[in-house]
């Protein structure tokens, strides 16, 4: 079977599952688009993307590793990344109090601050940094991963049949591919609950500001650890 699909079919794979995981930048990406439209939304996912590129970029010149190994430099991102947590978590239930007074969402776009957010909050997070170190890693260094030769028993008979090219310019499309595939088709699942339902607007508002504090005292909390 030809490699090329299927390690673009993979790199997608690999990407939304990267991107779908609940956490601060999802609550980012669900609160503008819920209140500001399904722009917004694209845009605040379009911010940690980019973050993604960066840190793809930088991890091809090995200057990832450089932050990696130094835990006080990882202890001062974290710090800064929860702090900013927490101001946009009242960011966030400012936009839901002014939204609920418009009586619905601002849309187009409208003082949206989506990717910038996204984009700080991102370059801010050195998990983000752990994961272009780690599995990151897989992603550029040349190979083959044969998935079905793995397996008991008939290994040996489906050997070759599901190749995936690590390292390859396939599997980094289908993987920034996949993302492009989340931050387009999650805001606007979002919009579309919050049009079926006015309260979706005010309970993932809220839900969201609730995501980011919790996150963003772990990241002060683990912050300090490091630093202490």
């Amino acid at each position: 079977m030809s490699s090329v699909p299927i390690t673009i079919a993979a790199g997608m794979l690999f990407g939304i599952a990267l991107a779908a995981p609940p956490g601060p930048m999802n609550a980012i990406i669900a609160s503008e688009s819920v209140l500001r439209g399904w722009s917004s939304g694209f845009l605040a996912g379009l911010g940690a993307m980019t973050a993604d590129l960066i840190f793809f970029l930088l991890a091809v010149v090995g200057v990832v590793t450089v932050i990696a190994d130094r835990p006080r430099l990882r202890g001062v991102m974290l710090m800064i990344g929860g702090l900013l947590m927490l101001w946009f978590a009242v960011s966030a239930v400012r936009a839901v109090r002014q939204t609920a007074r418009a009586g619905g969402q601002t849309r187009g776009g409208v003082g949206s601050t989506g990717f910038q957010k996204a984009f700080v909050l991102a370059l801010t997070n050195p998990y983000q940094i752990i994961f272009w170190l780690t599995l990151g890693v897989g992603l550029l260094r040349p190979g083959q991963i044969d998935v079905l030769a793995v397996l008991p028993i008939v290994g040996s008979e489906l050997a070759g049949w599901l190749v995936i090219q690590t390292g390859s310019p396939a599997l980094i499309v289908g993987f920034f591919g996949g993302i492009v595939v989340w931050i387009t088709g999650f805001p606007a699942l979002m919009v579309a609950a919050a049009e079926r339902d006015a309260t979706i607007s005010t309970v993932v508002g809220v839900a969201s500001a609730a995501v980011l504090i919790g996150f963003g005292l772990l990241f002060l909390h683990t912050g300090v650890g490091l630093l202490g």
